[in-house]
């Protein structure tokens, strides 16, 4: 490893990143800048900001892990990742929360929420659940980061956690969303020409498209015994239908992530910062091409990677990972591409980590000062900046303590997780708040806090994953989780999203419609 080069590479990086997290403190100046940009991002900035908050190395590394894992059934992922992801959040949810958002002043999503139901509780209870569940998500990403500079440099894991941590931490304390929107676009090229180049490079390295295809097809034989005796049946085909592969792949790992992502805090923030629907126009093109290399070559890679693997070591990608799906990638990387490679690569997990922590951590610095803090007191003001920043570092040290302390092959059922819980808890009034002016203070308290309490439940007692982790209902029931099959590997946004939508429509029809007035000016111009 030429140390030199390699110390150039992060340096010029650093200085790249530096440069800009400056240019975006110099340019905030008010809460508003703080947490939206003064509502006048570029369409690009916007749609690389949007994009690069979504893939983080969760998706890269660990989604590509768990392509190397469950093979390319994961590619609906890329499907929903486009048209939820973008096209349907941008066309028909992003335009409508710019407009909102605008009218009633919002800042953040659950005053977003707050002030369309008129409700202070939707607001400090929204911004308590971003706060306390997305250190998971952010843990989990700083994880992916973690394992690739540990398996590609040989620098320790925790020093590696730590460093990252810190180095987001300080340009998003400093420069609020500004320096998170500015970095993100920086960082999202690198990672778009970073990824074109591993997937070209992949596919020469097995002999071309249809060869690599139907080499990884013909060794469905390696699946190991274990996979095929809950529905695996190889790299290149579903998993049996109904079985517990099957449910996994697509409850947990396709529509967790694939429909949760219109429920996320950190994305929804972004339509709120451009000017009008010509910017959001813009940017669904930009989001789609980044999105789909980003996410269409990590999942490609990491099946793959299996037949690498297969020809140099006689195993398949999990097994010369050591067990561990989150290290697939970055082993891949290490043995199959050339040094130079590692280092360019670096830098697109880097700005990927990087683009997604600091949009995680300053959404929940924003949750606890703006959210909680305020409205709670209910003081408004330019405090709310400072308590912000200290949410922020708060944050920081919770991801990276959660980064110690969580297991291996945890980066993309933890990002599914939180999804999932955002989805059962704000996804039915999100969508009630924008299209549906029948809907009632009430309605939204009892869909957000049933969501909330389901989603809890199912994953403290009946989600198998997380239930026999934690152990309460088999010190409670006696067993790891209450119901048999398939209940233990239905991901809880198939049943909180539901029962949250039943409670959000019945209340709010059993309910005092809002006044006219209010409505009027909610959905003024939209």
């Amino acid at each position: 490893m030429d140390l030199l080069v390699l110390g150039i590479v992060v340096l010029i990086y650093f200085l790249l990143v530096g440069y800009v997290g400056y240019v975006a403190w110099r340019r905030t100046e008010t809460s508003e800048d703080y947490m939206v940009a003064g509502r006048r991002t570029h369409p690009y900035i916007m749609a690389m900001s949007y994009g690069a908050t979504f893939i983080s190395t969760a998706a890269i590394v660990g989604f590509g892990g768990m392509a190397g894992v469950f093979g390319m059934g994961i590619l609906w992922l890329v499907f929903l990742n486009i048209l939820v992801g973008i096209f349907i959040a941008f066309v028909f949810f992003g335009k409508r929360t710019m407009k909102m958002g605008h009218n009633m002043s919002a800042l953040t999503f659950p005053e977003f929420l707050g002030r369309r139901f008129n409700s202070r509780f939707l607001q400090y209870f929204g911004g308590a659940i971003i706060f306390l569940g997305m250190p998971l998500y952010a843990s989990v990403v700083l994880i992916g980061a973690a394992r690739f500079i540990e398996t590609t440099l040989g620098l320790d894991f925790s020093i590696a956690l730590i460093l990252m941590a810190v180095i987001v931490a300080v340009y998003v304390v400093l420069g609020g969303i500004r320096g998170v929107m500015y970095t993100d676009a920086l960082q999202g090229t690198i990672m778009f020409l970073g990824m074109i180049f591993l997937v070209v490079s992949t596919y020469y390295l097995l002999g071309g498209v249809v060869d690599a295809h139907q080499a990884l097809t013909n060794i469905s034989h390696l699946i190991p015994a274990k996979a095929r005796a809950i529905g695996a049946t190889g790299w290149t085909s579903m998993p049996l239908y109904g079985s517990p592969y099957w449910w996994t792949l697509l409850s947990t790992i396709i529509l967790g992530v694939g429909v949760g992502v219109l429920a996320q805090p950190q994305l929804i923030v972004r339509f709120m910062t451009v000017k009008s629907n010509r910017e959001l126009n813009r940017g669904v093109l930009i989001g789609a091409l980044f999105i789909f290399v980003m996410t269409w070559s990590a999942y490609v890679v990491g099946a793959l990677s299996n037949v690498y693997f297969f020809r140099k070591m006689g195993m398949i990608a999990v097994q010369a990972a050591g067990g561990n799906a989150d290290k697939i990638i970055p082993f891949f990387i290490k043995s199959a591409m050339p040094e130079w490679f590692s280092y360019i690569f670096m830098l697109t997990l880097l700005s990927a980590a990087m683009s997604t922590l600091s949009a995680q951590f300053h959404v929940q610095g924003t949750a606890i000062g703006r959210d909680v803090y305020e409205t709670v007191r209910r003081r408004k003001g330019d405090r709310s900046v400072l308590i912000t920043r200290g949410g922020i570092i708060i944050a920081v040290l919770i991801a990276v303590v959660l980064g110690y302390l969580l297991p291996g092959s945890i980066v993309a059922q933890g990002t599914a997780l939180f999804f999932g819980i955002c989805a059962a808890s704000f996804l039915s009034v999100y969508v009630a708040a924008i299209f549906w002016k029948r809907a009632t203070r009430q309605g939204a308290i009892a869909g957000m806090v049933s969501g909330a309490i389901v989603s809890l439940f199912w994953l403290l007692f009946e989600y198998k994953k997380t239930a026999e982790a934690l152990g309460i209902a088999k010190a409670l029931f006696g067993g790891p989780v209450i119901a048999s099959m398939p209940w233990p590997v239905v991901d809880p946004i198939l049943v909180g999203v539901p029962v949250s939508a039943i409670f959000m429509v019945a209340v709010s029809l059993l309910t005092e419609p809002p006044s006219d007035e209010h409505i009027q000016k909610c959905f003024n111009g939209v």
